[in-house]
């Protein structure tokens, strides 16, 4: 191919994607898993092996670059909207206690397995140059990341959204993401600024200052602009452009910083107004082409950043290891916040199976380590593994551990979400 592949690397792409995606809907899985999965298919482990040839000539190394910033546009699109739609779930006061037991132990069990899986993992799986501390504290961020969205599409689907252990798994992810978010930030503030404390410091401070320029000034302005030009919810060309801004804006600061922009587009997205009809608006005219568009790019290129050597050697070993921290850190440490909460075993595990759904929030965190280059190709691999078959499993383990069916909601409850409650 002498000419630029990018035209047919977006048909085999999405293609890839939408048929993967249909497969997995088809077995009761939520989309996204299936064009998660496409990635690894359209990577060196399958096309890569199967179609050598075709696969070097399709993405070729001077193609990626387009792809690239292509996929980064989609990212930071998707997590602006996530962090518009934003929400404290219904109920949530009532039951903060109980919310802050669950996220805070669902949080604290896999970091600290996370820590402790580490010495066997560092020596093998570390990037060069990248120090034991920064490795595990990477390992303990990764370990603790629950995708909300994908919790709220399965409760939906369950009739589950308004029980008791939906309405708790809903509020505990809202806090234990926050958490997790935060421990990342400062995980990549530590080995991006490259000068070590004094840089960490430099990093910290410009994100504290970013933070009060965003929700001091930023946050009013852009609630006046709405208010002025979009008080129905629907932002004209100039408004969204100005948003547009806002984010882009936002997102290269903490690209500057050293962070990752994902963190700039979702503080962007946060500060703006709780308003339904804004959601709803912006959904359908940028999250629906970030989703099905953008997305599967970035889904193509972490497939291309996997690689079959992660499973050879003591490769199944580290991926076991990997498995059982996710797991059982998750799982038992959101299972014992509920029950000290007062809830029921069953209820308890089912709400901790619940807090074990990763999903694509997942494959955001482990981008960002690979970019930060805290770790390496092989456990990417391992760690997309591991954010894939945890988030399929949370179904059958929710059915198991549910003590009795839910009640189907009423089939008149609006949809707050659309496509992005698939990842």
């Amino acid at each position: 191919m002498s000419h630029s592949p990018l035209l047919l690397q977006l048909v085999v792409i999405l293609a890839t994607a939408r048929l993967c995606g249909l497969l997995l809907r088809h077995v009761g899985q939520p989309p996204v898993i299936g064009e998660m999965a496409a990635g690894i298919v359209l990577g060196p482990i399958i096309l890569g092996s199967v179609f050598p040839q075709f696969h070097a000539e399709l993405f070729t190394a001077d193609s990626l670059p387009a792809l690239s910033s292509l996929s980064m546009l989609g990212l930071v699109l998707f997590m602006f909207i996530v962090g518009v739609e934003l929400r404290a779930p219904q109920g949530v006061r009532a039951q903060f206690k109980s919310a802050g037991w669950v996220g805070i132990l669902s949080v604290l069990a896999p970091m600290a397995l996370g820590i402790g899986i580490a010495p066997w993992l560092h020596p093998t799986l570390a990037p060069e140059g990248v120090g034991f501390w920064p490795f595990a504290l990477f390992m303990a961020a990764a370990m603790s990341i629950t995708a909300f969205p994908i919790m709220a599409r399965i409760l939906k689907e369950r009739g589950m959204t308004h029980s008791r252990i939906g309405q708790l798994s809903l509020s505990a992810a809202a806090i234990a993401d926050v958490f997790a978010w935060i421990m990342l930030a400062l995980v990549v503030a530590l080995i991006g600024s490259g000068d070590g404390y004094a840089g960490f410091a430099k990093t910290t401070l410009g994100l504290v200052v970013l933070c009060a320029v965003v929700f001091g000034a930023l946050r009013p302005a852009f609630a006046w602009l709405l208010r002025r030009y979009a008080g129905d919810g629907q932002p004209s060309g100039m408004v969204l452009a100005a948003l547009l801004i806002g984010v882009f804006a936002c997102a290269a600061t903490t690209q500057w910083l050293h962070l990752h922009p994902v963190f700039g587009a979702f503080l962007f997205g946060a500060c703006l107004p709780r308003d339904d009809r804004l959601l709803k608006s912006l959904i359908e005219r940028l999250e629906h082409v970030a989703i099905i568009v953008l997305m599967p790019i970035f889904f193509a290129l972490a497939g291309l950043n996997t690689t079959g050597d992660a499973f050879v050697g003591a490769g199944l070993g580290a991926l076991a290891l990997i498995m059982a921290a996710a797991v059982l850190g998750k799982v038992l440490g959101g299972a014992a916040g509920a029950r000290i909460s007062g809830f029921g075993w069953r209820d308890s595990l089912a709400v901790g199976s619940l807090m074990n759904a990763r999903a694509l929030m997942e494959l955001i965190v482990i981008k960002v380590g690979l970019d930060a280059g805290l770790i390496g190709q092989e456990l990417f691999t391992l760690l997309l593994v591991m954010a894939i078959a945890t988030t399929v499993m949370t179904g059958p383990l929710l059915s198991l551990f549910s003590a009795r069916p839910a009640a189907p909601q009423p089939a008149a409850e609006p949809a707050r979400r659309s496509s992005a409650n698939e990842n």
